[in-house]
C-alpha cells in the first residue's frame, strides 16, 4: 500500500541549528532514502523551499484569488515527503519513524487512494 509521509518543522529551529548539523541532517536522509530504495519501498521523496516561498491558491465564485504563504498559521511548515509503498500502516510508521527530520517536527503518514486522479 501507498503512503505519503508529509515532513512537517518549525523552519525556525531548524535554520538555527548550526551548517554542519543541516548538512548532516540532508545527507542522513539522502542516505535513508537510498536504503528505502534497496528495500523496493521508496517511490519518492524530496525537500520543499521555505515556507515564505509559497502561495496559497482559492477558487471562490469561479474566481481565483492567491495569497502569499501557506493557508493556516502554524508552529511547524510542510518541509518535504516520502512517498513510500509498504505492507500497511505499522509498516508505513516504523519507516516514518526513522526519517532524520522527524526528530526535528513529526510526520503525518496517510495512506493514498489508488488510481490517483481517475479516483
Amino acid at each position: 500500500m501507498k503512503y505519503l509521509c508529509l515532513v512537517y518543522v518549525d523552519e525556525t529551529t531548524l535554520n538555527a541549528l548550526p551548517r554542519s548539523e543541516r548538512l548532516a541532517l540532508s545527507d542522513e536522509s539522502l542516505a535513508y532514502c537510498e536504503e528505502l530504495q534497496k528495500n523496493g519501498q521508496f517511490i519518492a521523496a524530496s525537500p520543499l523551499y521555505p515556507v515564505e516561498t509559497a502561495t496559497t491558491v482559492r477558487v471562490r465564485s469561479g474566481k481565483a484569488t492567491t495569497t502569499d504563504g501557506p493557508f493556516a498559521e502554524t508552529k511547524e511548515q510542510l518541509g518535504g515527503f516520502f512517498m513510500i509503498d509498504v505492507k500497511d500502516l505499522n509498516d508505513a510508521i516504523r519507516v516514518a519513524s526513522k526519517i532524520p527530520a522527524a526528530r526535528h517536527g513529526s510526520i503525518e503518514v496517510r495512506p493514498m487512494r489508488e488510481g490517483g486522479c481517475t479516483d
